[in-house]
């Protein structure tokens, strides 16, 4: 393959993943931009399994695995920031996206546990 065929395979690749990043909910915001939600009285939601969340979780943080989340979607309040982590971003880039497609607002995916602030 030439360089340029590489080039225009790598490029079609980040214009895949920018994609399906903003269709399962946007990127992840940054520690400080979270501290700032949750010192505005945000309400955090843990993503993962019953499991992991026994393992370890975010204080103050409620879980709801994100299977749950579509019946369980009346215990989040729509007058407060909502936000969600899980283990690596993914299930709560999901979830950010669910909620926004039920009409709420004020979302963010934090990433994962370890992108938590602390």
């Amino acid at each position: 393959m030439s360089i340029s065929a590489w080039a225009l395979a790598a490029a079609a690749a980040l214009i895949a993943v920018i994609i399906v990043t903003k269709q399962l909910g946007g990127t992840k915001m940054s520690a400080n931009g979270v501290r700032e939600q949750i010192e505005s009285g945000a309400k955090i939601i843990d993503v993962r399994s019953p499991e992991e969340y026994r393992h370890g979780a975010y204080p103050g943080a409620v879980n709801i695995p994100l299977p749950e989340l579509p019946k369980r979607i009346a215990e989040i309040p729509r007058d407060k920031p909502v936000v969600f982590y899980c283990r690596s971003g993914s299930r709560s880039a999901m979830a950010t996206r669910t909620l926004r497609q039920a009409g709420y607002t004020n979302v963010v995916n934090a990433g994962g546990l370890g992108d938590m602030p602390r």
